[in-house]
C-alpha cells in the first residue's frame, strides 16, 4: 500500500468513532430526521457523512461492498488502514454496501436476513448529493410521532426496490449521506405517497 493514497481519518479516533456511531443511533431511531455529523475530511469520492460513517461503523468483521464509483485504490488503500474491513465482491455476502443513487434502482442480492436472524441483513450506506430536493413522501412508524414528510432525491424505482426486499422483520436498513449530514430508513418505517396514504 502506498503511503501517498492514505488519508487523515477521525482527529480522535475513539471519541469521533462513538460521536458518529451516536448519531447513525440516532438517525435510525428517528427516521427521516437530519443529523449533522462532526466535521471530516471528505475522501474523494467519498462525502465526508459517508467517509465517517464507514469510519465508525466498519471493522475487521464487516464486510463491505463498494459500488464502482466508490471502488477506487483511494478509498480501498484508506478503509484497508483505518477500518481492516475485508471488502467483498458479491453483493450477498455483504454486511455494508456503499453505494451511489445509480444502484438504487437495483437493490438484488443484499442480504434481508432470516426468519431467525434478521439482524444479519446488509445495512446500506447511500451518498447522494443532497437529503432533500426529492418527491415529499410520508413516513410512519416506530420513532416517528404520526408523520413526517421526507424529500429524498432518489429515483422512484428505490422504493419498489425497497418494498420487494421488506419482510418484516427481514429488510435492509439504509442511512443516507449528504455533505456532513445523514437520514435514517430503517426497515420498521411505511413509506406511503402522502399523508392521506397513511391513516
Amino acid at each position: 500500500m502506498s503511503a501517498d493514497l492514505l488519508h487523515p481519518a477521525f482527529d480522535d479516533q475513539v471519541l469521533d468513532s462513538q460521536r458518529v456511531f451516536r448519531a447513525a443511533l440516532k438517525a435510525l431511531a428517528e427516521p427521516g430526521l437530519t443529523q449533522p455529523l462532526i466535521p471530516v475530511q471528505a475522501l474523494e469520492p467519498l462525502a465526508p457523512a459517508s467517509y465517517a460513517l464507514c469510519l465508525s461503523l466498519l471493522d475487521g468483521d464487516t464486510r463491505l461492498w463498494l459500488a464502482p464509483a466508490f471502488d477506487t485504490p483511494m478509498v480501498r488503500a484508506n478503509l484497508a488502514f483505518h477500518c481492516g474491513c475485508p471488502i467483498v465482491a458479491e453483493r450477498e455476502s455483504a454486511d455494508f454496501a456503499l453505494l451511489g443513487v445509480q444502484e438504487l434502482v437495483d437493490l438484488s442480492g443484499f442480504c434481508t436476513g432470516s426468519e431467525r436472524f434478521p439482524d444479519q441483513s446488509c445495512t446500506l450506506l447511500v451518498q447522494l448529493d443532497a437529503l432533500e430536493g426529492g418527491a415529499a413522501l410520508s413516513w410512519s412508524g416506530p420513532g416517528i410521532l404520526g408523520q413526517r414528510e421526507v424529500s429524498l432525491p432518489v429515483p422512484a424505482a428505490f422504493w419498489q426496490q425497497r418494498a420487494a426486499r421488506n419482510d418484516f422483520p427481514r429488510g435492509l436498513d439504509l442511512f443516507f449521506a449528504a455533505d456532513l449530514s445523514l437520514i435514517g430508513l430503517p426497515r420498521s418505517t411505511r413509506i406511503a405517497a402522502s399523508i392521506e396514504e397513511v391513516a
